[in-house]
């Protein structure tokens, strides 16, 4: 039985049913899962000293593009919007390997376990040269993240009018052999599982409205949720409109795209109706508000959706539109773009972190992550707050407003993933250079 003790936190921001918020507190672990909070705890395992800390759960990642990190400031997509963007890209990403699949997820993950993270999805909807969702999957392990890889593909290339190159789309009946394979062979369903696989195809401008509806038949028969990018900016909405008829919203609904087991990554332009929907079918959505400024696609109504009952979770999307994969700058940025344009009210520090927490795990199914609360599991992130970041702050728990962008400490599942700053899984170093190497080779290919 193996057994830490988090003590003195100066506060330790619990997200249970109760968002209690618990000053100089300490947080029991104990074979991975919380086994008491309160003060005092005593315990003959190791000891970490959160004086100067405050203590929040682990962060939710729901929509990632980790092949991405190697492609970041590629200077013909740095001014470009969706489809541009997406054009210039395609190109590129057809020409890496296995190799960079997997180095790329390793340092994006790492990245992301270092603003906070405990617990990230993946979206790989393209496999040239080979590459498997394996490699993203075998990175997860490396640097010991809870992970949610999505098998995502593309079916419509140019020549049948979709947006990605001939040469990167998928047959049909192939895609679905090989989700039947990784959920088979990966899904594990149960609580405290480190990993689960979800189905997900790219977009409705690179897949058929068979390869929807069959997807989602698929994934009901085996018990795993669905996942897509929906309603990102107007082109989205047009093409929408010019193909089949209808908005995103509606198209989703008649191919079966709506439900507890679903969430969508964007939703930028969801109108009143499509928002009600989602309400009322329980659709989740993925929120990458830094992805959305950075491509000019606009402020996703998460206000609405909010108080509509939408699930909502946040994610930092592929670092090739973000530049960046740090979770609490994204809870951060999240709830500022609320506030601009709907008032300095519309969106506090607290309930962004709810969003970024637990508001993410219950819409990817995980109740057990998410929260500091006994018998969940040992998820937690460690936040210095003693230094010039939150320098002057009276609210210890007031992160996104003064407080640090990297952990100094992060657990998952009662493992040190992060001590003091440090990633202790992989090197980090080595990792980084490589791949540094590895995106010059890209670029002078």
């Amino acid at each position: 039985m193996k057994e830490i003790l988090i003590q003195r936190a100066d506060m330790v921001v619990t997200m249970d049913g109760a968002r209690r918020k618990l000053a100089g507190a300490d947080v029991l672990i104990r074979d991975g899962v919380i086994a008491d909070i309160g003060q005092g705890l005593t315990s003959a395992g190791e000891r970490v000293d959160a004086a100067g800390c405050l203590v929040t759960p682990g962060l939710v990642n729901t929509h990632h593009h980790l092949y991405q990190t190697l492609t970041r400031a590629v200077p013909a997509a740095q001014d470009a919007t969706l489809f541009g963007w997406l054009g210039t890209l395609y190109p590129i990403w057809a020409r890496m390997t296995p190799d960079h699949f997997r180095a790329s997820a390793e340092v994006g993950l790492a990245e992301l376990a270092l603003s906070g993270c405990t617990l990230s999805t993946d979206h790989l909807y393209l496999y040239p040269n080979g590459t498997r969702m394996e490699d993203t999957i075998e990175a997860a392990r490396a640097v010991g993240l809870r992970f949610y890889p999505t098998r995502g593909s593309m079916s419509i290339g140019q020549s049948k009018g979709g947006t990605p190159p001939d040469d990167l789309v998928e047959d049909e009946a192939a895609i679905l052999e090989d989700c039947i394979r990784l959920v088979d062979g990966f899904h594990d369903a149960r609580e405290g599982s480190m990993c689960r696989v979800g189905l997900a195809p790219c977009s409705p401008f690179s897949v058929s409205r068979e390869l929807m509806r069959d997807t989602a038949v698929l994934a009901r028969d085996k018990g795993v949720m669905m996942h897509t990018h929906l309603a990102e900016n107007d082109e989205d909405i047009s093409y929408s409109q010019d193909m089949f008829g209808c908005r995103p919203g509606e198209y989703a609904e008649s191919l079966g795209w709506v439900g507890r087991d679903v969430w969508h990554a964007h939703c930028v332009k969801l109108d009143a109706a499509e928002i009600d929907l989602f309400a009322r079918t329980g659709t989740g959505v993925a929120h990458c508000p830094c992805s959305n400024c950075r491509l000019g696609s606009g402020i996703a109504p998460i206000r609405a959706m909010r108080d509509a009952g939408v699930p909502l979770g946040l994610g930092v999307d592929g670092s090739a539109s973000n530049d960046a994969a740090n979770l609490v700058a994204e809870a951060r940025m999240a709830m500022l773009l609320q506030r601009v344009s709907m008032g300095a009210d519309a969106m506090s520090s607290d309930e962004a972190l709810e969003i970024a927490t637990c508001g993410g795990a219950d819409m990817l199914g995980r109740p057990d992550c998410g929260r500091i609360e006994v018998g969940k599991r040992a998820d937690i992130a460690i936040w210095d707050i003693s230094g010039v970041e939150s320098a002057g702050s009276w609210d210890p728990s007031a992160l996104l407003l003064a407080g640090p962008r990297t952990v100094r400490d992060l657990f998952v599942e009662g493992r040190q993933v992060v001590r003091d700053g440090h990633v202790q899984t992989i090197d980090l170093g080595a990792a980084t250079a490589q791949l540094r190497q590895m995106a010059l080779d890209l670029a002078a290919g």
